[in-house]
């Protein structure tokens, strides 16, 4: 009976297939997690302990630090302790709770990159009205209804997930709880999870990434127009349109993997869906870090003063 669903346990076993050399994949994602914590922690520190980074396009970046922080620390620990010990028992709350976060942190991500491209959209196309649109307040309030999408679709995927009635075969073909992953187990009928996912993946990755597309366009169409004058601050939309690409398509092929069976062995949409939680926490640290001079400059300046500092 659905009702005695809450206590069912899953056993989480993804690249089990690897047999004895999957021990060995904690090695890489276990670097990736140690630079994803480390990263986006000094970038956060940077960005909160400088007032000069106080500025509408620093807080969308320390805001993406905090969602990078997130969704690895979900689900990345135990995905670690199940590679060297085979620690890999999880209940269906836990499952369910695990879900959500990670879904709704790679939703948040999609969301800090379309508020990063009208950020853009405003500091080029729109200069004389980048500060009366772009103030704090203003941010909150262009963030407020898609991360009101995200909450409701989110939760309405994981309710749905809850509503199945499971079958004695408890073994998820993943290293952490992703929803087709879950729902694969059900016995009763997935059909409208499986809707209400597609619809999902539609109405947050591929919605954002057509507004975030059609605002570079916009953008590129304006320094083509002015000459040399933006070509400084294109840079910078360099930077972003790196992390959407990678972002996205990571996030649409874990989507669609579900659906592709012939495409896709298990353990390919094992290593996609990792990535999509992954590697845009690691890169992300880097990539602004490295390419975006003002945080650049104080993360030197905060080297400087680590290695004066007595031991």
């Amino acid at each position: 009976p659905r009702a005695a669903n809450i206590t069912l346990g899953f056993k989480l076993t993804g690249f089990y297939s690897l047999g004895e050399w999957r021990p060995f994949l904690f090695i890489p994602y276990f670097l990736m997690f140690v630079l994803s914590i480390i990263g986006n922690s000094v970038l956060l520190y940077v960005i909160i302990a400088n007032r000069a980074l106080h500025s509408p396009m620093f807080v969308l970046i320390g805001l993406m630090a905090v969602v990078d922080l997130g969704g690895p620390m979900i689900c990345v620990p135990q995905m670690l302790f199940s590679f060297l010990f085979d620690w890999n028992g999880i209940s269906l709350p836990s499952c369910l709770i695990q879900m959500f976060c990670v879904h709704y942190s790679g939703s948040c991500q999609c969301t800090l990159l379309l508020c990063m491209a009208l950020d853009r959209y405003f500091a080029i196309c729109r200069p004389l009205f980048y500060h009366k649109h772009m103030e704090l307040s203003n941010i909150l309030k262009y963030m407020i209804v898609p991360l009101i999408r995200n909450v409701v679709l989110i939760t309405a995927v994981v309710c749905l997930a809850r509503r199945r009635s499971y079958c004695s075969t408890n073994v998820i073909d993943h290293c952490f709880c992703e929803h087709m992953a879950l729902v694969n187990l059900a016995c009763d009928d997935i059909s409208i999870n499986n809707l209400v996912g597609l619809l999902a993946a539609f109405l947050v990755p591929t919605v954002d990434f057509a507004f975030i597309t059609l605002s570079y366009i916009i953008i590129f169409v304006s320094v083509l127009k002015s000459g040399k004058t933006h070509l400084k601050a294109m840079n910078t939309c360099i930077t972003h349109i790196i992390v959407i690409t990678f972002t996205i398509a990571f996030a649409l092929m874990a989507f669609m993997s579900y659906r592709m069976t012939n495409g896709f062995s298990s353990n390919s949409r094992i290593f996609i869906s990792t990535m999509y939680v992954l590697f845009p926490s690691c890169c992300n640290p880097i990539i602004y870090g490295l390419r975006t001079k003002e945080i650049r400059h104080q993360i030197l300046k905060l080297i400087k003063q680590l290695k004066v500092l007595p031991l």
